[in-house]
């Protein structure tokens, strides 16, 4: 069987504490919860596993991603911080030559934004992690290759992609790009009352 190009890591865990008693994953987003929208996306490019990891209000998140073809992987210890959903989400999913490591609160992705970044990961050497940044600004997602993923998990004191990336810069392609869709998440009221305002603005 021929390994799949690209599988894709979705972490929907989080405690969501800065939108106050709504799980931000949850909110709607013409008619779809912000979490199906994004996974949704990753489903409609990847040719191989899309994984959610969950944890915080897991039955809700599953729920909200009825009829789509992932797979869910709970991670017990959700509550203490994105790094341990990054290292549950890494050890259950399955390989593939590239790996799209998204974050759950980014609306404005698309099916043409993962396809944009996964061209610029292929068109380089693609052993190295390549992250979307706008001069020093960093985005999200990240693309993964295989040969890397193992690397990753090696420190078992400080694992995941934020450190590894910063602490070995020879292993990361950068691409440039000023598309909001890379950086911008919803964490507060306030971001999504901007979101809001940006959207019916766009109409």
């Amino acid at each position: 069987m021929r390994m799949a190009e690209c599988g894709a890591i979705i972490l929907a865990a989080g405690l969501s504490r800065r939108m106050g008693a709504r799980n931000k994953l949850l909110i709607e987003m013409n008619g779809r919860p912000m979490i199906r929208r994004v996974v949704r996306a990753a489903v409609d490019v990847c040719d191989g596993p899309v994984t959610v990891v969950t944890g915080h209000q897991r039955a809700d998140i599953e729920s909200a991603l009825a009829g789509l073809p992932v797979f869910c992987v709970h991670n017990p210890a959700f509550e203490t911080g994105q790094k341990s959903s990054v290292v549950c989400g890494l050890k259950a999913t399955a390989e593939a030559e590239a790996t799209l490591m998204m974050l759950g609160d980014q609306p404005l992705l698309s099916p043409k934004h993962l396809i944009w970044l996964l061209s610029q990961h292929r068109a380089q050497t693609p052993r190295k992690i390549t992250v979307p940044v706008n001069g020093a600004v960093r985005g999200n997602p990240l693309v993964i290759p295989r040969a890397l993923k193992s690397l990753l998990l090696a420190n078992p004191r400080d694992p995941g992609c934020r450190s590894f990336t910063r602490a070995h810069l020879e292993h990361v392609h950068r691409v440039e790009t000023a598309d909001p869709a890379f950086f911008l998440d919803i964490d507060t009221a306030e971001d999504l009352t901007g979101f809001q305002r940006q959207q019916e603005l766009s109409k």
